[in-house]
């Protein structure tokens, strides 16, 4: 379980983040408390993964006819995902709900309509719908401001980091991170080409 507070990039991406406060009474999870706070939709995508990760690992092996039934596999896996992250998000979560504004391995940034308090751990569900995943996790408030704009509900802009998550959903952020940030650059690449 990743415990430390490794440097990584974070891109800007909408997602939902549901946090409650952590006990300051009650000690950081270990690694295995972790896994068993899952709700039993997480539960299932990991495995699903983990078994989806070994197959694929092992047909790359075969040679370019078995090209075609990889992509097909893959294609598969995709379809599960979405089934699962549908019926996740249907699921009623704990804690508040927030929106979040970036996400990386290190943590995240996100919009809450209350303050958070600096240095305090909150329990997170973070949903990341277009990347098709979802993590819970332990992550300290590092900074919280007010943000100003015109409107009549006040917003706060924290920033978190993580401090307790497990390794392979640090994995699954930084690769969801970089693939966000490869749709974000051909996005842009594609509209200067509509430029006149």
């Amino acid at each position: 379980m990743n415990t430390d507070s490794n440097s990584y990039f974070s891109v800007k991406h909408s997602f939902s983040a549901y946090l409650t406060a952590w006990s300051t009474n009650t000690p950081l999870p270990t690694e295995t408390e972790l896994k068993a706070m899952f709700p039993v939709g997480m539960q299932l995508v990991n495995e699903v993964r983990a078994m989806e990760a070994s197959c694929l690992l092992q047909l790359r092996n075969l040679d370019d006819d078995a090209r075609t039934v990889v992509d097909y596999l893959k294609l598969q896996s995709k379809k599960i995902d979405l089934v699962l992250t549908h019926v996740m998000e249907q699921q009623a979560h704990e804690g508040d709900k927030c929106q979040g504004v970036t996400f990386g391995g290190s943590g995240i940034s996100l919009e809450s309509p209350t303050p958070l308090l600096v240095n305090q751990h909150y329990k997170m569900s973070l949903h990341i719908k277009d990347a098709l995943l979802s993590v819970l996790c332990i992550a300290k408030c590092i900074a919280c401001q007010p943000l100003s704009d015109d409107t009549e509900e006040p917003r706060y802009l924290c920033e978190l980091e993580f401090t307790q998550i497990l390794d392979e959903d640090v994995e699954q952020l930084v690769k969801a991170s970089l693939n966000v940030q490869q749709k974000q650059l051909q996005l842009r690449k594609k509209q200067k080409q509509q430029q006149p």
